[in-house]
């Protein structure tokens, strides 16, 4: 805009106002949309730097890019070294070979010639006091089918005249038909060892040349599943019983659509239930929560909170990892919080019997210390605390660990209660682990059908029962029960 002399006219006061505010307002839109965008971007390193040591991901998510084993530096384990070399330890039987008094065979190897003159052996006299014999255990050459035949024997009776026969036993109600031993090591197969119907098909027929059709043991497992149903009314008893059980879930593919198995498990009990659903129908549908008053050992999720009842305890392994993530995201006080668990759990695992009371006091002292750093560190976060806002992992891990913190500590009050889920998480890998070798499950009541199995198989192992013979029991009719519930 020109002047009256030709020159540019200036703005006023109250234009530049008007630009310096507009401009302002400009950077001020702009700050907010790098914040947001920083945000952005610090959730997404989050996100992709998670890995099975600092989060709950498995190990088989990782890939070809698991990050290397250790050296010093990147150390993936959250044990603390014991000290101990690897190996055998000082008192530890081992296991090995030991000799058959009797032996299946004996094969004797005679001596070509004398090893002095090179005369001949053949009327020699025969030193047995001096003798040395190996024994080599082996499979037999040709593993073979045993056919037995039963026949139902015919009786006329003398004194009335009437015919009777004998009866033939469970499973014998066909001219020929396959035994339970071979109908057991056909669902160990598929079940326990996880291999698809076809593979377990041919490794029969390659072993014992038993042409057996993928449908008939499709046919085995589905009979050796629906005759479970008292075992499973058994176990779900027993586990109301006991004084601690650990419980985890995990997806599942299921007839085409996302499901959910339930595992209950104790060191002699494991149970698997299955449902569409993950949180507290499942688990009611699952009948051993809604009555449980014993310890609920748990990852924390919030679903577990509905059963008031029980007394819950909170994996230690799950905080480790998230300790582990919030430290790499700088924040101070996860490092000492980790120490301070490992340090409890080695005190624990040390007792003989509960903690003292000192050692309780001390213990707590130190926590809460830990706990007032963190909030140190996330200035506003106690203020904040009982509102539903955007906060980070780290801020959440903090949240948790200070409102459950008897939940958190269980493990140190109760020496019944372990440091760890590890136990139910290891159950229900195996769900895992046959979705990655067999496939999913077609139907719904397959899969509630090879839980029932599962869950026998792994009990009766964890019992110190030979999954091979309660299976054949299973085939029999006769399936192995365990001790019954108390009351």
């Amino acid at each position: 805009m020109l002047g009256a002399d030709g020159d540019a006219e200036q703005p006023s006061y109250v234009e530049l106002q008007a630009q310096i505010a507009e401009r302002d307002a400009r950077i001020a839109q702009l700050e907010g949309k790098l914040e947001r965008m920083l945000a952005l971007l610090l959730e997404a390193r989050a996100r992709l730097s998670k890995n099975s040591r600092n989060s709950s991901k498995p190990p088989s998510s990782e890939g070809l890019s698991k990050p290397p084993a250790d050296k010093k530096k990147n150390k993936r384990s959250l044990r603390r070294p014991s000290g101990r070399k690897p190996g055998g330890q000082e008192g530890h039987e081992g296991a090995h070979l030991q000799r058959a008094e009797v032996p299946d065979d004996e094969i004797a190897h005679e001596p070509e010639c004398c090893d002095g003159c090179g005369g001949t052996l053949r009327d020699a006299e025969r030193l047995s006091e001096r003798e040395e014999s190996r024994q080599v255990f082996d499979l037999p050459e040709q593993i073979a089918l045993q056919v037995i035949e039963h026949t139902a024997l015919r009786r006329l009776c003398e004194g009335c005249g009437k015919l009777s026969a004998g009866r033939f036993p469970v499973g014998v109600d066909a001219p020929v038909s396959y035994g339970p031993r071979i109908r057991a090591l056909a669902v160990y197969l598929h079940v326990f060892q996880h291999l698809p119907y076809d593979r377990a098909r041919q490794l029969m027929l390659d072993t014992f040349r038993a042409d057996i059709s993928t449908a008939t043991i499709k046919a085995w497992v589905d009979r050796a599943g629906g005759g479970l149903s008292d075992f499973d009314e058994q176990l779900r008893k027993l586990l109301l019983h006991e004084p601690v059980v650990n419980f985890d879930e995990t997806g599942a593919r299921i007839a085409g659509q996302l499901g959910w198995v339930h595992s209950a498990s104790t060191e002699k009990l494991t149970r698997y239930t299955v449902h569409a659903q993950r949180g507290v129908q499942a688990m009611n549908c699952a009948g051993v929560l809604p009555d449980f008053k014993g310890i609920a050992v748990h990852d924390g999720w919030k679903p577990y909170q509905n059963y008031e009842q029980a007394t819950h305890a909170l994996c230690a392994g799950h905080h480790l990892r998230e300790l582990l993530a919030a430290s790499e995201a700088g924040q101070g006080w996860a490092s000492q919080m980790s120490a301070l668990l490992l340090g409890a759990n080695e005190t624990a695992q040390r007792a003989q019997a509960a903690l003292s009371q000192q050692a309780l006091s001390d213990l707590q002292a130190r926590y809460r210390a830990v706990i007032a750093l963190g909030y140190e560190q996330n200035p506003g976060l106690a203020a904040d605390a009982h509102k539903r806002i955007k906060r980070t992992d780290a801020q959440n891990l903090l949240l948790r660990l200070d409102q459950r913190e008897h939940e958190a500590l269980r493990f140190a009050h109760d020496l019944r209660v372990p440091f760890t889920n590890n136990l139910a998480e290891r159950d229900i890998r195996m769900v895992k682990l046959q979705q990655k070798i067999s496939g999913s499950w077609r139907t719904d009541g397959g899969a509630q059908r090879w839980m029932a199995v599962r869950s026998y198989i792994s009990s009766a192992r964890k019992q110190g029962q030979r999954p091979l013979e309660v299976l054949a029991k299973l085939a029999s009719g006769e399936p192995w029960m365990p001790a019954p519930a108390p009351g």
